[in-house]
């Protein structure tokens, strides 16, 4: 199997094992939130419950916010007007996608005018003609790179046929993300990751994509060059693409517990999945964050105390706030696992959480 190059960056040498205190307001103690969407803003195409509210207090605290997405078919005007109509007011220079990601990635190997066959929507489509590419769609029109996105589910069968032709034949191969799934309206549906697996099998497994989205570092490095931000904070609610990307650009990171995220999964989380802090919602912006400390041989933080006995997370004490006794559980989990996969069992103390 060929060798991946999908740019991810070595991890740090100590791993995370609790979440983090900040002092101030998230809003207030970073100048630009990176925020994924689905999940995060909105669900289905709706604003979440706290989104708006939470987006627009932030901005009017002197928060900048940018809009980070691997939905590669869209374009930034498409996206700002939909954040428009829900309520968050947009500019698409506030979006910053993959598909942007991607194409300044083949912009810095192809000269302009290079020919790239676009296996995408108008969102990538769009994105190559802004590096000076040309988008092509025939293998037969000897194409410099094939690249990949998200194209929906109109997306041809054909086009698959002739990303693997061009790629056999010697093409550049690029991705935007490798995403093998994503949510929908009505459940859950392929992503541009099931496409790219597809061209994958059609090569014999002989080469492999450069893949510029989340968690991979170009997007990061898209998102820092479009916004200038000097202190970013990464805002999302999956631990494989919002967390790692923050982790791999080495950037703070807030998980938000209203996509896809749940409790138990972030307690098990692997350290480059570790975040930095953690929020029910969007709310957790404008509040500052709590840090669990040393505690016999657990963890405390508010009210609450968790340690891990014989393979088990333990919860004890309470106070008006769930997300306190989740940051001594990570704390005790995330000690006791070290530079490993979490595997305390933590059903019941998570259940007493009620979150």
């Amino acid at each position: 199997m060929a060798e991946s190059t999908n740019e991810r960056s070595d991890p740090p040498s100590a791993p995370r094992t609790a979440p983090g205190e900040c002092a101030q307001a998230l809003c207030e103690a970073y100048d630009t939130a990176l925020l994924d969407l689905d999940g995060v803003v909105y669900a289905g195409g709706d604003a979440l419950p706290h989104a708006v509210a939470s987006l627009r207090t932030a901005r009017s605290r002197g928060m900048r916010l940018a809009y980070v997405t691997n939905n590669a078919a869209r374009t930034p005007r498409t996206v700002a007007d939909h954040l428009t109509r829900l309520g968050v007011p947009a500019e698409p220079a506030e979006v910053v996608t993959s598909a942007q990601a991607v194409a300044r990635l083949i912009a810095e190997q192809l000269p302009v005018g290079a020919r790239v066959l676009c296996a995408g929507g108008e969102g990538l489509r769009v994105a190559l003609a802004e590096r000076g590419l040309l988008p092509v769609d025939s293998a037969d029109d000897d194409p410099a790179a094939v690249v990949q996105g998200y194209g929906g589910p109109e997306l041809p069968w054909g086009v698959l046929t002739e990303a693997a032709l061009a790629v056999n034949r010697g093409a550049a191969w690029f991705a935007s993300n490798t995403d093998l799934t994503i949510p929908s309206g009505r459940g859950t549906a392929p992503g541009n990751g099931a496409a790219v697996e597809v061209v994958r099998i059609a090569t014999g497994y002989r080469k492999e994509p450069r893949v510029a989205g989340k968690p991979c570092p170009p997007m990061h490095r898209e998102s820092i060059l479009r916004t200038g931000a000097w202190r970013p904070l990464v805002v999302g609610d999956r631990l494989d693409t919002d967390i790692e990307g923050a982790h791999a650009g080495g950037v703070d990171s807030l998980l938000v517990l209203s996509g896809v995220t749940d409790a138990a999964e972030l307690l098990a989380a692997r350290p480059a999945h570790r975040p930095t802090y953690v929020a029910a919602d969007l709310r957790g912006l404008l509040v500052a964050q709590p840090a669990p400390v040393p505690d016999g041989d657990g963890f405390a933080c508010g009210g609450w105390r968790a340690s891990v006995r014989a393979g088990r997370l333990e919860l004890s004490g309470q106070d008006d706030d769930p997300l306190n006794g989740l940051r001594a559980l990570c704390a005790a989990a995330w000690s006791a696992a070290g530079r490993e996969r979490g595997t305390a069992e933590c059903g019941a103390a998570v259940a007493r959480l009620g979150l």
